[in-house]
């Protein structure tokens, strides 16, 4: 999945949360609890964890990646779960101390997006605080839009429904639009089963942080490309701060630019190819 088309489905995969947070929150939520911020606690955390599980699971879902969809779903959706749980008791606590002004809520909203956005960080190729800002932006600008939609519709039910979609897609597509542009540096898949997909690698950028291994195994790699002349760990990206070096681990080779390679420097624009497959290395400084 190429990085710009992550502004769509990142959108499209939040208001799928959202919806599903929604009708998750009326058959599990206020009919169930008497106290208000008991209330406000269960819904959030349904919500949270709707929107979460559905965002943090796309990368595994664009690249065929079991382990990760599982790993990354539920650790975005636990993180989304505890975004919620904290952040909508916080919006009511706000709304309450302010005299019911419903655009106060949207400050809780913006917590919520910011965990669900470090969450994905944390299980993505990407530095935590990127995503997190993103969602952070997504949750305050869709946190208004649901409390603007929800004075509009004279059924609560139709303006949580369409609000709550509206605030899942702000979240999702504002995480995609701030690591597009922030995003430092990401290999693009130009040849194979794969192609057009991008990963990217600021986390791994950093002399001290961890390396990535590109292979074909999801239990053994961070980049994983599902191609049968591709070992389960066949070469290691280690970042160096102002660049990276690739390093061959496998037996039938690793090649750059069709030279092979047992280590070398990447610069920009350089192919590197592994079994039947070629991917671009991408800088921006």
């Amino acid at each position: 999945m190429s990085r710009t088309m992550r502004l769509y489905y990142y959108a499209i995969l939040g208001a799928m949360g959202g919806l599903i947070g929604w009708q998750a929150s009326n058959m599990v939520g206020l009919s169930f609890w008497s106290n208000l911020y008991l209330s406000e606690i269960v819904v959030g955390g349904l919500i949270g964890l709707s929107i979460g599980a559905l965002i943090g699971s796309s990368e595994g879902f664009f690249t065929l990646n079991p382990l990760q969809i599982l790993k990354s779903g539920s650790f975005s959706g636990g993180l989304g779960f505890l975004g919620g749980a904290i952040g909508l008791p916080i919006a009511e606590g706000i709304f309450q101390i302010l005299g019911g002004d419903p655009w106060s809520r949207a400050i809780g909203w913006a917590l919520f997006g910011l965990l669900i956005g470090g969450a994905f960080g944390i299980t993505s190729g990407n530095q935590a605080w990127k995503p997190a800002l993103g969602g952070g932006i997504g949750g305050l600008l869709g946190g208004i839009t649901l409390e603007s939609i929800r004075v509009l519709f004279t059924d609560p039910l139709i303006g949580k429904a369409i609000g709550l979609t509206s605030l899942g897609a702000s979240i999702g597509i504002f995480i995609a639009l701030i690591v597009l542009l922030l995003s430092r540096a990401w290999l693009e898949v130009i040849s194979g089963k794969m192609k057009g997909s991008e990963f990217i690698l600021d986390k791994f950028i950093k002399k001290n942080g961890p390396s990535a291994f590109l292979g074909s195994s999801p239990l053994k790699s961070d980049i994983v490309l599902p191609d049968p002349d591709i070992a389960p760990q066949h070469a290691l990206l280690k970042g160096e701060d102002s660049h990276f070096t690739l390093k061959d681990l496998s037996l039938t080779g690793t090649f750059v630019n069709n030279r092979k390679i047992e280590q070398t420097n990447l610069r920009v624009n350089q192919v590197i190819k592994i079994g039947n497959t070629e991917l671009v290395y991408h800088e921006r400084k």
